[in-house]
């Protein structure tokens, strides 16, 4: 697996992870489990989604 996730990405993706799951604890919503993809694809700086795209906001 090649990085293709940046710093900036990187840093958003940890943020809004966090902050996804966050509101699911608190409100007590099972959807707050979808925080666990952002901050995943975050924490390994590698976006599966960016691969058939050819993105990617590394330098």
């Amino acid at each position: 697996m090649k990085c293709n996730v940046g710093k900036t990405d990187h840093s958003l993706r940890i943020v809004a992870g966090l902050a996804i799951i966050g509101w699911g604890v608190v409100t007590g919503n099972i959807w707050g489990a979808v925080g666990i993809v952002p901050l995943l694809t975050g924490i390994i700086r590698w976006c599966p989604a960016y691969v058939p795209l050819g993105i990617s906001t590394n330098k």
